[in-house]
C-alpha cells in the first residue's frame, strides 16, 4: 500500500514512568508531520496522547480527535485541533477512528490502548479490513505482549500469518517502511480442525 494519509495512533493519557515514552512520542508526531500523514487520535491533550497531537501540529500536520462526551471533562479535550468530534460512546469513538484511517500504531498506553488497538486487529482477522497495524516498541514496552502473540501462535489459537501481519519494533524509519510495502492478510480466521492432532 503507499504511505498512510491518516494515521490512527493509540496511546496512553498518561506520559508513563520514563521520559523515553514523551520523547518518542514527540518524535513520532514530527516525523508524521514531515511525511504528510494526518493524524487521528482519541482527542486529549494529556499524556503521550497530548504529546503527539502537540508535536504534528507544532509540524504544520493535520490531527483529528474523536472523543466521547463523557470524557471530554476527564480526557480535557484538546481545543486546538484541526478537527474534533463528539461522539456519545466508546463504541461510536472506535468505529469512527477507523472510518477516518487507513493505517493503526500503538505507543505505550494501558487497558484503553489496548482496547482499541486489539479490536482493530481482530478485525483484520476476520478481513474486516486489510490495513497495517503495528506496535511502537518504546523502551521494550511491548515485549511481553509480543512474546504473549508468539504463544497464541503455538497454542494454536492465532495463525502464524496473523501473527506475523503485526509490526513490533522501535525504529519509526523501519516502521514506515514497512506500512508502505504493507499489503494486507488474507488468511481466514479460522484453524483448520482437521490439521489439528487427536
Amino acid at each position: 500500500m503507499p504511505q498512510p494519509s491518516a494515521l490512527c495512533v493509540y496511546c496512553g493519557s498518561s506520559s508513563g514512568s520514563h521520559p523515553d515514552y514523551v520523547d518518542q512520542a514527540h518524535a513520532f508526531g514530527t516525523e508524521m508531520a514531515r511525511r504528510g500523514i494526518a493524524l487521528v487520535y482519541g482527542g486529549g491533550k494529556v499524556g503521550l496522547m497530548g504529546t503527539v497531537a502537540n508535536a504534528v501540529l507544532a509540524g504544520g500536520g493535520q490531527v483529528i480527535g474523536v472523543i466521547p462526551r463523557q470524557l471530554v471533562e476527564l480526557e480535557v479535550a484538546h481545543t486546538g485541533l484541526t478537527e474534533i468530534v463528539v461522539v456519545d460512546t466508546m463504541h461510536q469513538r472506535k468505529t469512527r477512528m477507523y472510518e477516518l484511517s487507513d493505517a493503526f500504531v500503538a505507543l505505550p498506553g494501558g487497558f484503553g490502548t489496548m482496547d482499541e488497538m486489539f479490536e482493530m486487529l481482530t478485525w483484520a482477522q476476520l478481513g474486516l479490513h486489510r490495513y497495517p497495524c503495528a506496535f511502537l516498541d518504546v523502551r521494550g514496552y511491548y515485549g511481553q505482549l509480543r512474546a504473549m502473540m508468539d504463544h497464541m501462535v503455538a497454542e494454536r489459537f492465532v495463525r502464524p500469518e496473523q501473527r506475523e501481519s503485526v509490526w513490533f519494533g522501535q525504529d519509526m524509519g523501519q516502521l514506515f517502511d514497512w506500512m508502505e510495502g504493507y499489503e494486507g492478510q488474507r488468511t481466514p480466521k479460522w484453524i483448520d480442525r482437521s490439521s489439528v492432532k487427536a
